[in-house]
């Protein structure tokens, strides 16, 4: 399906060359990566391909990207590694069924599950194609591909390391150390208790109920007080120097049938919080019913609480450890308010998160732990780009412009081919000064959940009235919700009160005191911002972009916010026009493609929209 419209195709791989394909799959957040000789070649989502956000079960348009990408055909495939494996803790699991014997409705549905993980073959055969019969399947535990996927692509040759998360093959955390291509487990926590079920079950319990939503808790605790903590401390609290225990009476994951049901791809839970826990905190919110302080304490004091275990693990594992470097991955992985707090402590120095910390992020580390334990090959190349996804050039995006020419004429939409990279980058810093709207699609995709430069909307921060106008105008999403901050990477220690390289936006960060009035758009209510640095070695176009902006402003940062309309953020130019189109997006730059609507008129530039240079 990308035949044609790809620029970033490789060759034919050569005949000593090894592919191996790495897979999240029959979970949420499924997604594929490919490895050409140990090296990461290509990575993404399956949601980006369906449209469905959060598309559970098997990523069949990410497999057939990845396959493309390198121009290699399913029966190319050496190794085939997904993350996860049904046989881990088969002892721990029969221990557990025997002591607390569990309904037969959730024995029913596990077994299920472990039916569905172990026939990999037939998926394949199903739906992308025969596997040669040479190709080799491995199962990585989950936890492990966790801790693969963060310490194979860090910057460092040892580091301490941590996944924390819901579940994945009966365990909710792991930690150990890893030292050159040796990754070892040191212990874990293991089912029912888990720090990413207390939290996916506040969000639920607060009237988020959608897969992925704890970061609205995340974005709503600043808003509130810790007045809970004691009733947080029922739900969940440390446990002797590394562990830490659910109160489970106030849960229901381990007890009943809890349905994880795929709705046209989209992974749904039911309330994983008892009516106990209601009892404690009083009524659960509905989703369409207000916000009020009550529900804001409750998140701030959620919050709180995650980061008391949080770093009641970091600190043991410091200790433990005495490494200086520190590796996070798993879903919890994603609380960039809590990673955030970790060199302020001073335990760890540097800490590493690659960009799809999620589960999506396990099919990287099973990928890596297979081939070591096939081939022994070292470690793959630091990961210093999150830019593993689709590109699209300039003579496929013309072809689609011109197509909807016609159709443009109708609504008084314009373009123009912008051949010079600096004049491009002028006219989009303009119009973003100016109080517009830009769209901004540029390169390969971005691989996890943020948007980075890729594909983006981005605004002018120095407006009080930019969240607003930008949840009018496109996102249409919670108020409380906070737009993030690009910033030059040279300007960092100026803005904010850190000099840490975030690439990934993976931490937040206090914006300095005396510079918080001058960016209000991405000032949250606490005075932070989710970081992301921008270098001109990683991203030349964004680069440049934001200095543009910045030598019209004194203002080396931009608002970025996801090219996304409640939706999956786009992947091809098809979605991002159309994304254009139903919104009120002022501008849309498409490579070298400028779009826009006539009503729009810069004045801060010497040249006009519509001529081509």
């Amino acid at each position: 399906s990308f035949a044609g419209d790809l620029t970033y195709r490789k060759p034919p791989r050569t005949v000593s060359s090894m592919l191996t394909l790495g897979l999240n799959a029959f979970h949420g957040d499924a997604a594929a990566c490919i490895l050409q000789d140990g090296q990461l070649m290509a990575a993404a989502e399956e949601e980006r391909f369906s449209r469905v956000k959060h598309a559970a079960g098997f990523p069949v348009e990410a497999i057939s990207y990845c396959l493309s990408f390198v121009g290699a055909e399913i029966e190319d495939l050496d190794i085939i590694a997904v993350n996860t494996n049904p046989k881990a803790r088969l002892m721990q699991k029969f221990a557990y069924t025997l002591k607390h014997r569990p309904s037969l409705g959730y024995m029913m549905e596990r077994l299920r599950h472990r039916r569905e993980r172990t026939n990999l073959r037939d998926h394949f055969e199903r739906t992308v194609g025969s596997l040669n019969a040479r190709t080799r399947i491995r199962h990585i535990e989950h936890h492990r591909s966790h801790l693969a996927s963060t310490y194979y692509f860090s910057p460092f040759d040892r580091a301490a390391v941590l996944s924390l998360d819901g579940f994945g093959d009966f365990c909710s955390s792991a930690w150990g150390v890893g030292k050159g291509v040796e990754l070892r487990m040191h212990d874990e926590v293991l089912f029912p208790h888990s720090l990413g079920i207390f939290y996916q079950a506040i969000t639920q319990y607060l009237g988020f109920p959608n897969y992925g939503d704890e970061y609205k808790v995340m974005g709503l605790s600043p808003y509130g007080r810790p007045k809970y903590m004691g009733e947080m401390n029922y739900l969940i609290r440390p446990d002797g120097e590394n562990k830490f225990l659910l109160g489970l009476e106030y849960f229901r994951h381990h007890r009943d049938k809890m349905n994880f049901r795929w709705e046209h791809g989209a992974p749904v839970f039911e309330p994983l919080y008892s009516a106990d826990l209601e009892a404690l905190l009083g009524p659960a919110r509905q989703a369409d019913s207000e916000l009020t302080q009550r529900h804001k304490d409750i998140a701030c004091s959620a919050q709180a609480q995650f980061e008391l275990i949080f770093f009641h693990l970091l600190d043991f594992l410091q200790r433990s450890t005495e490494e200086e470097n520190l590796c996070l991955a798993g879903g919890c992985a994603m609380n960039s308010v809590a990673v955030g707090k970790i060199k302020q402590r001073e335990s760890f120095k540097r800490v590493f998160v690659q960009p799809g910390a999620g589960d999506a992020g396990g099919a990287l580390g099973a990928a890596v732990c297979a081939e070591l334990t096939v081939n022994g090959r070292l470690m793959p190349q630091p990961m210093r780009t999150a830019q593993w996804g689709p590109e699209f050039d300039d003579t496929y995006i013309g072809q689609l412009l011109e197509a909807r020419k016609a159709e443009f004429l109708t609504v008084d939409i314009q373009y123009s081919y912008i051949r010079d990279l600096n004049e491009l980058c002028g006219r989009a810093a303009a119009a973003i000064a100016a109080g517009k709207i830009v769209g901004w699609f540029q390169g390969r995709m971005e691989w996890g959940p943020r948007a980075l430069g890729q594909r983006s909307i981005l605004a002018d921060p120095r407006r009080s009235d930019m969240k607003q106008i930008l949840n009018e105008k496109i996102k249409l999403r919670e108020s409380f919700r906070p737009f993030a901050p690009s910033i030059l990477r040279e300007a960092v220690d100026e803005w904010f009160e850190t000099d840490d390289d975030v690439p990934f936006m993976t931490k937040v960060f206090r914006i300095r005191a005396e510079k918080r009035s001058q960016i209000p758009a991405v000032t949250h209510v606490d005075g932070s911002g989710r970081l992301q640095t921008v270098s001109e070695e990683s991203d030349t176009r964004y680069y440049g972009l934001i200095k543009e902006f910045a030598s019209l402003t004194d203002v080396p940062i931009v608002l970025n916010t996801s090219f996304n309309e409640n939706e999956p953020i786009v992947c091809r130019p098809e979605e991002a026009i159309e994304c254009f189109l139903r919104t009120k997006m002022d501008c849309l730059v498409l490579n070298h493609y400028l779009i826009w609507r006539s009503a729009t008129r810069l004045h801060q530039t010497n040249v006009p929209f519509d001529k081509e240079i």
